[in-house]
C-alpha cells in the first residue's frame, strides 16, 4: 500500500498527465497495462481464471490475448482518471459521447444500472454534465485516505451527488430516493450471500444481489442501464443509455436476477476485453462447493 506521500506524488503525476492529448495519454495507459500484466500476478491469475470459467470455448492462447488486452484498457482507465479529476468541463464534453436518452431523471427518480466495465468512472461526468437532477451512490471507502479524498472529489465535481458509505446500509439511500434522488447502482459483483441468490452468469453459479429489482419495484423507479465503452486512441468515451430488459422489474426478484445476468452477458460478449475480469466474481460458492480460485 502506498504511503500518503506516495499517493500525493501519484496524484500529482495524474494532474501533469491530464494536460496531454488523449491519444498520447492512451498510449501511456496501454504501456502501464503491459507493466501491470507482469507485476500484478494475483490479478492476472484472477482474470485468467474468470475468462476460463466464462469462455470455455476459447483456448488458453485466446484467453491470454483477451486478458492482456483487458490489462491495457485497465492501464488506460487508471491514467485517464486524472481527466475526470482535473480536466475542464468543456474538454470532458468534447471526449464524452452520449448515446440514448440520459436525462430520464429530470422527469423523476431513476435507478441507473452500472455494469463494471473498465470505464465505469465516466458515468458520473456523463450524467452530471447532461442534467441537473441529484443522484445518490453507495460508496466503498478506499484504504488509502488520499485516494479516497480525490475519488470523492472527482465524483462530486459536477452536479449534486450524495455518497452513502456501504457500512451505513441502505436506509440512507432509500431516504434520498424518496426526496427525489436517482440511484447509481453497480450491483454486478460478489457482495456475499446476504440478500443474494446463486444465479447463472456465463453458465457459472454467481452470487447475485436480489435488491435491485426489489428497490426499483417498491419505489416505482424505471431502471436504465448505462454502459461505458472506452474508444481507441484519442476518440474518447461512449456512454450508452440503454433500454432496460423487457418486463424488468417484475414481482419476482429471482427471475429478475436471471434476466439481468443474461442481459449483462450479452453486453459483455460484444466487448469482453473491457469488462472487469480482475474481480473475483465467483468468490462465494454454494454450500459444499470448493473455491474456483
Amino acid at each position: 500500500m502506498l504511503s500518503k506521500l506516495g499517493a500525493y506524488l501519484l496524484i500529482g503525476l495524474l494532474w501533469l498527465l491530464h494536460f496531454l492529448p488523449l491519444g498520447i495519454l492512451a498510449a501511456f495507459g496501454r504501456g502501464l497495462g503491459a507493466l501491470l500484466w507482469v507485476l500484478a500476478g494475483r490479478r492476472r491469475r484472477i482474470a485468467l481464471r474468470n475468462l476460463e470459467l466464462c469462455f470455455p470455448e476459447k483456448d488458453a492462447a485466446e484467453r491470454e490475448r483477451l486478458a492482456r488486452e483487458h490489462f491495457g484498457w485497465m492501464g488506460r482507465s487508471l491514467l485517464e482518471r486524472g481527466l475526470i479529476w482535473f480536466a475542464s468541463p468543456a474538454r470532458l464534453r468534447r471526449i464524452l459521447h452520449v448515446k440514448g436518452d440520459i436525462t430520464l431523471s429530470e422527469r423523476g427518480s431513476v435507478m441507473w444500472y452500472l455494469p463494471h466495465f473498465v470505464g465505469l468512472e465516466w458515468v458520473g461526468p456523463a450524467i452530471m454534465l447532461n442534467q441537473k437532477a441529484p443522484g445518490v451512490d453507495i460508496y466503498q471507502s478506499q484504504s488509502n485516505p488520499v485516494f479516497d479524498k480525490y475519488l470523492l472529489i472527482g465524483r462530486q465535481r459536477f452536479g449534486k451527488t450524495a455518497f452513502v458509505d456501504r457500512s451505513e446500509g441502505f436506509r440512507p439511500v432509500m431516504r434520498l430516493i424518496k426526496q427525489g434522488y436517482s440511484f447509481l447502482n453497480a450491483p454486478d459483483q460478489d457482495f456475499g450471500i446476504k440478500d443474494s441468490a446463486f444465479v447463472p452468469f456465463f453458465g457459472v453459479s454467481a452470487c447475485t444481489l436480489l435488491a435491485p429489482s426489489k428497490v426499483a419495484r417498491s419505489m416505482k423507479m424505471p431502471v436504465q442501464p448505462l454502459v461505458v465503452t472506452m474508444l481507441p486512441g484519442g476518440q474518447g468515451y461512449e456512454v450508452e443509455a440503454c433500454e432496460p430488459p423487457a418486463g424488468y422489474p417484475s414481482d419476482d426478484p429471482l427471475a429478475d436476477a436471471h434476466t439481468m445476468n443474461a442481459w449483462l452477458e450479452d453486453r459483455i460478449r460484444r466487448n469482453p476485453a473491457q469488462y472487469l475480469w480482475v474481480h473475483r466474481r465467483f468468490k462465494t460458492r454454494p454450500q459444499g462447493e470448493p473455491s474456483v480460485y
